[in-house]
């Protein structure tokens, strides 16, 4: 490697700004371990110089500043090596969630006008087909073990450089929203920038020593918040990261331990099913070395979340954020004082709960939540100008969330618009309801949703997952009905229950409410 040391290397906010963080992590400590993974580690030396090789490989086959690249790929080294490429040459990286169909990620090539595609032979036959007919695409690369008409991951580099890049430009990721409804958007900041809304959340949680910690990450890179609040704050700080492949509860566990691991983004669907291992499984790790760990995405009820702080302490924080700009936290004490918070706006960030005139609402008055737009930029919907601008007002914008601030400022969330139940003109949240469901032992995961019906347009319904050994019958549900009577107000009782053996849940914790719905109104 090159000794030479270039201007954006003085310091960490001049490499962040050209997209060369792991550069200066590399120059910094060469031979500390990066990513600790089943399929091999990595120093930050190496994913450095992978970064800087597979630049090179890519402007080679005709990639250049604004240029698209579709990653699909599992947690492993790879992925940080393609996210740290893509940061430093001016592209925009979409990952892309390796669950979808063949089909599905075809789609996703296409929109995001990709020009190079490079894909993980796991999901080798998805990758072809994402691949088919698309002209636009002037490489794609095979990780681990041979696609047929992609070039090797590891040769394909190895003809190339590592020493680093000496024209770096920062590249943007651009993300695909889960698509409740219609074709996945994919959300792009343009110009990019170095996120304004994830600095204060790491600040205020957990100062890093890279000497001696270690980070978790437990979901899939490909999703935002474990990429964005997991791996780049722990990796940038120079931070070692452990991969899980696939979550298992105990395995977290073992894995906290064995490695001290101080920080780990987690969500409320891995909360309960931890919860629910063995006491004596539960007490066999050593848990000490947690500093924070911090949820958001999904809604977590009330007594999964007193639950952890009793078990891990108060390390457990809550965030309500989006990468383009704004964000709360809330540390366990304040959730402590007031339950179901996810915080105070953090530092530089602003908070609106506006009617549907866009009017501010009185405090504790439900509203739609808006954050307000960084001052450097925010961020459209990639080709996509009606959803952009449904989704602004003035600076700032909103995700659709639902929810009220308190006299003090407190945020709390209530739910989806999209997701609300109308009954006799009475607005229902769902995820009220879920929370009390989730409180049944007996009860894996719930979705409550609204169903037709002819005199109050809609009525409420549980769709329930039973643990395993539980069988569904009728006096199950007269159960299930009776303990929602004795916790919530009558009009947001479910009226009926509906087994079913596997409720779609993405790996961000949040349940897709409209897929259990959907069959319900196919003839409305």
């Amino acid at each position: 490697m090159s000794g030479r040391t270039h201007a954006w290397l003085e310091t960490r906010e001049k490499a962040a700004a050209h997209g060369m963080t792991m550069a200066f992590v590399a120059n910094q400590a060469p031979r500390r371990l990066a990513i600790i993974a089943d399929a091999g580690n990595c120093t930050f030396s190496e994913l450095n110089a992978r970064a800087n090789q597979l630049v090179r490989a890519l402007r080679a086959r005709g990639l250049k500043r604004h240029s698209g690249v579709a990653l699909i790929c599992s947690n492993r080294a790879e992925f940080m090596q393609v996210h740290a490429a893509c940061m430093r040459a001016g592209f925009r990286l979409t990952p892309v969630n390796w669950h979808l169909t063949g089909d599905e990620m075809a789609y996703i090539v296409t929109n995001s006008e990709a020009e190079a595609v490079i894909a993980e032979s796991r999901f080798a036959d998805a990758a072809l087909r994402a691949t088919e007919n698309q002209a636009q695409l002037k490489a794609c690369i095979s990780v681990e073990q041979d696609i047929a008409g992609f070039e090797p991951y590891d040769s394909t580099l190895d003809a190339y450089d590592g020493d680093n890049i000496t024209d770096p430009e920062l590249g943007s990721p651009m993300l695909y929203t889960s698509g409740t409804t219609g074709h996945p958007k994919g959300v792009y900041r343009w110009p990019p920038k170095v996120s304004a809304a994830l600095g204060p959340i790491m600040q205020a949680m957990i100062t890093f020593r890279p000497e001696t910690d270690t980070a978790l990450l437990t979901g899939p890179l490909y999703h935002a918040a474990p990429l964005n609040l997991n791996a780049v704050p722990a990796l940038a700080a120079g931070v070692p990261l452990v991969l899980m492949d696939k979550w298992d509860a105990e395995e977290t566990l073992r894995l906290i331990e064995e490695h001290k691991v101080v920080y780990s983004h987690l969500v409320a669907t891995m909360f309960t099913r931890l919860l629910r291992l063995p006491d004596d499984v539960k007490a066999r790790y050593n848990l000490s070395s947690l500093r924070a760990v911090i949820h958001g995405a999904a809604p977590c009820p009330l007594h999964i979340k007193q639950a952890m702080i009793d078990w891990w302490g108060p390390v457990v924080f809550e965030y309500y954020a989006a990468t383009e700009g704004g964000a709360t936290l809330s540390s366990s004490a304040d959730w402590i004082a007031r339950p179901g918070t996810v915080g105070l706006p953090t530092e530089g960030s602003h908070i609106r709960v506006l009617d549907d005139a866009h009017n501010d609402v009185d405090a504790g008055t439900i509203g739609t939540v808006y954050l307000r737009s960084p001052p450097e930029g925010g961020f459209v919907y990639f080709k996509s100008e009606q959803k952009t601008a449904e989704s602004y007002f003035e600076n700032y914008f909103t995700m659709g969330d639902q929810g009220y601030l308190d006299a003090d400022g407190y945020l709390f969330l209530t739910g989806r618009h999209a997701e609300l139940i109308i009954s006799g003109g009475v607005n229902i949240y769902p995820q009220e309801i879920d929370a009390a469901l989730l409180q049944l032992e007996w009860v894996r995961d719930a979705c409550t949703i609204g169903v037709p019906n002819e005199e109050w347009g809609e009525e409420v319904k549980a769709v329930v997952e039973l643990t395993d050994g539980v069988e569904p019958s009728a006096k199950l549900a007269d159960d299930i009905i009776a303990h929602c009577r004795a916790t919530l107000a009558a009009f947001k009782c479910p009226r009926s229950v509906e087994f079913q053996s596997n409720l779609p849940r993405l790996p961000s914790g949040k349940i897709q409410r409209h897929k259990v719905r959907a069959p319900f109104w196919s003839d409305n």
